[in-house]
């Protein structure tokens, strides 16, 4: 049973094309990933799918209410956490926590009850009167997503929730979002931090509107990399870069950190030949790494740009 389904939307402004008639669906309960790098068109594509905004052409289901012809539907029946985390600074925790409950008609007895919930999973149990605005931000996401679901929706967006907290921040926050999946509540949440992809069942890659890959994590990295991907720290990284993309047996080069990834391909017979052409630039190690998300994603971009 599909909680999402999304068919050949699309989205103009002007002559711009933002979202480029995407289509695809998310099963109940799962976290769902919208990967892409800021200006692929994450936002505006969920913006739609929440009902915020029109689309120029194509319709999404959403928990069976239509966003072409039921948006107020759609809206009551989800939950939406923005990138800047919905809240009201100038309130008090206790009062954002009555506002959203407010909006979202809960009875006395049951803002009562799930204002319990969302001061626990913020941590925040007897700190009510905290104005908001002077909250953590690990700490305010927390308080953004328990306010988003505090009329218990069975579909939750999440538009950039980690954009700008702290690593710790990050994971505490996707341990929540997992136990939402496991009660049966579909997360849809977009991201440019790839790596958060590893937490996701399954996963959207977007470039400029278009769709350019989808799948599990596990899946993706056997469908579009076939290369030995190797990691190279040396002393200058750019001036190493330069070097590598101009070898026969380097199919794709990018910069992770303070290291190099390169794709390799039949041409390398062993890691002395990158010892030799890197001899004025001292490699201090090479290994052969498991692939992440983020270089499928820069290979595939490469291979657009190729045909473009």
């Amino acid at each position: 049973m599909f909680s999402i389904e999304v068919k050949k939307l699309r989205k103009e402004f002007g002559n711009f094309t933002a979202v480029n008639g995407i289509s695809f669906n998310v099963k109940k309960g799962e976290i769902f990933g919208f990967l892409g790098a800021n200006g692929a068109g994450k936002t505006t594509a969920i913006k739609m799918m929440c009902g915020i905004l029109q689309p120029t052409s194509g319709d999404a289901l959403i928990g069976g209410f239509s966003i072409a012809n039921e948006p107020n539907k759609v809206k009551l029946n989800i939950g939406y956490m923005s990138q800047h985390f919905s809240l009201y600074n100038d309130l008090s925790v206790g009062e954002n926590i009555d506002f959203f409950g407010g909006v979202y008609g809960l009875s006395r007895r049951e803002l009562a009850k799930r204002k319990e919930w969302v001061l626990e999973i913020a941590n925040l149990k007897n700190e009510q009167k905290i104005l908001t605005g002077s909250l953590p931000g690990g700490i305010k996401q927390r308080l953004a997503l328990g306010t988003a679901v505090i009329h218990k929706p069975q579909i939750v967006f999440l538009d950039e929730p980690t954009s700008g907290v702290d690593p710790i921040s990050r994971r505490l926050f996707w341990e929540l979002i997992q136990n939402l999946s496991s009660e049966g509540i579909t997360v849809l949440v977009t991201t440019h931090y790839l790596e958060e992809a590893e937490y996701c069942n399954n996963i959207i890659l977007i470039d400029a509107g278009d769709i350019i890959a989808s799948g599990s994590s596990k899946e993706m990295k056997e469908k579009y990399l076939k290369n030995d991907i190797l990691e190279i720290e040396c002393e200058n990284v750019i001036a190493g870069l330069e070097i590598l993309e101009k070898q026969k047996f380097v199919e794709e080069t990018s910069i992770f950190g303070n290291n190099i990834h390169i794709s390799v391909n039949k041409y390398l017979e062993d890691f002395d030949q990158i010892y030799s052409i890197m001899e004025n630039n001292k490699v201090k190690s090479i290994n052969k790494i498991v692939p992440t998300l983020e270089d499928v994603f820069i290979h595939l971009l490469e291979q657009r740009r190729n045909v473009k």
